[in-house]
Order: C-alpha cells, then sequence, then structure tokens
C-alpha cells in the first residue's frame, strides 16, 4: 500500500483511536476519542468520515458500535500489530503507568552528556505528563535497560516524551539473548 499523508489532526484522532482500541479491543465511541483529544464530537464524526474513505477506519453500527482501526490504520501511523507485545514499564512520578507500553527509545545526542535526551515512543496517550514530571523506562526486556529522566517537552499527535536523562543503567553481565 502506498503511504498516506495524514493531518495532524488526523494523526492525533488515529492514535487516539488504536491506544483507546488496544485498552478495550472492543470499537470505541466517537464521544471517547472527542474526550481523549479534547475536541468537539461532531468534529471527530467529521473526521472518522474522511478516515473510513481512506480504508483507516471501520465504522461498527448499533448501540455498542463506534469505531475501530484497519490495519492500514496501524500501517499508515508506521505502528505495529502484535498480538503479545513485550512489556517495558513505564513510570510516571513514581508510579506505575498501566495501559501504557514503550515501544521505542530513541537515544539523542549522547554524544554531549549535559544535553542527553531520550525519545520515548509510547502505546498510549502522553496527554496526562507534564514539563518537570518524573518519568522512569524500563527495564527493557533484553538488554534490561532503565533510563530515568525529567519530561522535558512532549509530542501528543506521535504519542511521544523527550525526557532530560538523569540516570541510565544497564547491567553489565552477559544479556538473556
Amino acid at each position: 500500500m502506498s503511504s498516506i499523508e495524514l493531518t495532524p489532526s488526523q494523526k492525533t484522532i488515529l492514535t487516539a483511536l488504536i491506544n483507546l482500541y488496544r485498552k478495550t479491543e472492543d470499537a470505541v465511541k466517537g464521544e471517547d476519542i472527542a474526550e481523549e483529544v479534547n475536541r468537539n464530537p461532531g468534529t471527530i464524526r467529521n473526521q472518522m468520515q474522511s478516515l473510513k474513505a481512506l480504508q483507516l477506519v471501520e465504522g461498527v453500527p448499533g448501540p455498542k458500535g463506534g469505531y475501530k482501526p484497519t490495519a492500514n490504520a496501524y500501517e499508515a501511523l508506521d505502528v505495529d500489530q502484535m498480538d503479545e507485545p513485550a512489556s517495558v514499564p513505564l513510570f510516571h512520578n513514581d508510579e506505575a503507568v498501566e495501559g501504557a507500553n514503550v515501544e521505542e527509545i530513541d537515544l539523542s545526542s549522547v554524544h554531549h552528556p549535559e544535553l542527553c535526551r531520550a525519545e520515548i515512543h509510547l502505546q498510549g496517550s502522553v496527554r496526562d505528563f507534564h514539563e518537570g514530571d518524573t518519568v522512569t523506562v524500563g527495564p527493557t526486556p533484553l538488554s534490561k535497560l532503565v533510563i530515568e529522566g525529567i519530561v522535558d517537552g512532549k509530542d501528543d499527535t506521535s504519542n511521544i516524551l523527550i525526557l532530560r536523562i538523569e540516570d541510565m543503567v544497564a547491567p553489565a553481565e552477559e544479556p538473556a539473548h
């Protein structure tokens, strides 16, 4: 399938749909998406029509109805659709974040220790994270890496937290793989 260019608004709504769908495995109501992205339910319905036309969303009729992401939706957002992804714990101000999983860790500027940053790509919403909050990521499944940092920024559209790294530890023993 050729890549689809989505607007930032469509990306935000589609990301919210995928995150909510992963939690429930049921059709997601437009009102729930609207609440998640802080938009009017009418706006969500309008955007869903264009996302349906792009074959990224399917509508589910009836009282338990709503919207479900299609396989194309995961592909359009470049999100892996896994049955049982490895779990990488995430802690926000020392409390475990339920329903969130770390999808990717990008270490940027490691060559400049005073400015060391990490981009944490999440499955789950970054809405409740704010600048200055403490975040702990890990341990990761293979290398057992643990990163502790302070939220320096976030990208709600792509579910990315930008952390100023305070501490990073990976045990020195041989990895399990």
